[in-house]
């Protein structure tokens, strides 16, 4: 079965976006600009990546398409033909489960995947589906908005494996999901 990783940035305060969706606060304005924080070497490491609606209906906006690697959208009223067919074969909409998901992935050969959007995320925690996580905090509050982590029906353990401080303030913690 392949696996989960997740590489995601929050403010201090543990959000990803602001309300709206909003994600300004994090490219904008820091002094490291350039600076991948090691994204380049995580994205190598991966087959591809799943991510939700909101994630793809906020990165489909950019200027260019950010990934080389096949992209996965989970969503259940995102259809085949609201694709840009610019992205014709570099992107597809899955309705099933995560776990349904990963078994699919397998048998057409992924190992492992990054998993990006807060409720994706989520999902997949819950069902135990994530190996580890790479978090970076971004210091700013914002004081509202998408929390990166809803609610639980367990503790889920995190062991800790590494911390980097960077200059900007940005302050990277990465964590292996106990099962």
């Amino acid at each position: 079965m392949p696996t989960g990783h997740v590489f995601i940035a929050t403010s201090l305060d543990g959000f990803i976006a602001r309300p709206s969706g909003a994600i300004d606060w994090l490219v904008e304005g820091w002094p490291e600009v350039g600076h991948d924080y090691g994204f380049a070497e995580f994205m190598d490491s991966v087959d591809g990546l799943v991510m939700g609606r909101g994630t793809f209906d906020k990165v489909v906006t950019l200027e260019s398409w950010l990934y080389t690697k096949p992209v996965v959208v989970m969503s259940r009223t995102l259809r085949k033909d609201d694709i840009p067919s610019a992205l014709s074969g570099k992107v597809r909409v899955s309705d099933a489960e995560p776990a349904q998901l990963m078994a699919e992935l397998d048998r057409e050969g992924w190992r492992r995947l990054y998993v990006d959007g807060g409720k994706i995320i989520q999902s997949f925690l819950r069902e135990g589906l994530i190996a580890d996580m790479v978090l970076t905090r971004i210091p700013v509050l914002l004081g509202e908005g998408i929390p990166l982590f809803g609610t639980l029906a367990k503790d889920i353990r995190l062991a800790h494996l590494k911390t980097t401080a960077y200059e900007s303030g940005f302050v990277q913690s990465h964590y292996a999901v106990e099962s």
